[in-house]
C-alpha cells in the first residue's frame, strides 16, 4: 500500500496534540496492514464526501482518504473531528 498524504491532511496532523499524533502513527499503521480492520470502522461516505472514505482514529477523531485498486494507493484528504470534517 502507497500512502500520499495531501496538504490539508499535513496540516490539520500538525495541529494535533502530541498524544492525538501518537494515537494517528498507530491507526495508520494498523490501517496499513489492515485496512478493513474492525477498530478502524472503515467506511465510505455519502453527500459532498461521496467516493471517499473514513476510518476512526479515537471515538471523535477521523481520517478522511481515498483508495484506488484495492488499497494499492490510499491518499489522506483530511483529519479532524467529526464535527470538523462532517460539516
Amino acid at each position: 500500500m502507497k500512502i500520499i498524504p495531501r496538504k490539508k491532511f499535513k496540516k490539520q496532523y500538525k495541529k494535533l496534540n502530541p498524544k492525538l499524533k501518537k494515537k494517528t502513527k498507530e491507526v495508520i499503521f494498523l490501517f496499513s496492514n489492515n485496512p478493513h480492520h474492525e477498530s478502524l470502522h472503515n467506511h465510505s461516505l455519502g453527500g459532498v464526501l461521496k467516493g471517499k472514505k473514513s476510518i476512526s482514529v479515537t471515538a471523535d477523531l477521523r481520517i478522511i482518504f481515498e483508495e484506488f485498486n484495492n488499497y494499492t494507493l490510499v491518499i489522506y484528504l483530511d483529519i479532524g473531528t467529526h464535527n470538523r470534517i462532517y460539516k
